[in-house]
């Protein structure tokens, strides 16, 4: 059943605690899936994803909007120490580049 557009984010990782693999989707974090092999564990989530987003539909609910059709403005706020503010906009100095051009290298790192 899972979809053929289907532009969720998806990730399968090693469960240790299970012994198997887990798919996973970003955008409905309550879902996983097990499975002894990553591809079935893909599989497996991607199933249930599109029974969910089915039944959603059936019921007139909101389906969360794929991560990767979302569009960013590139711009948000985040609240860090004065120490470390003055610590940022010193190395920029230095550099000869902008405090934001130091916080998105450090942030993409």
């Amino acid at each position: 059943m899972a979809q053929k557009n289907d532009k969720y984010t998806y990730r399968v990782t090693w469960s240790d605690d299970d012994n198997e693999y887990v798919g996973l989707c970003a955008e409905f974090p309550s879902l996983s899936w097990l499975a002894e092999t990553p591809e079935k564990a893909l599989r497996g989530i991607r199933k249930i994803v599109a029974e969910v987003v089915f039944d959603m539909n059936k019921n007139n609910e909101i389906i969360p909007e794929p991560i990767s059709c979302k569009s960013y403005s590139g711009k948000f706020m985040v609240r860090i120490p004065p120490e470390v503010h003055r610590k940022l906009a010193i190395q920029a100095a230095e550099s000869g580049v902008s405090l934001n051009r130091i916080a998105s290298s450090k942030l993409s790192q």
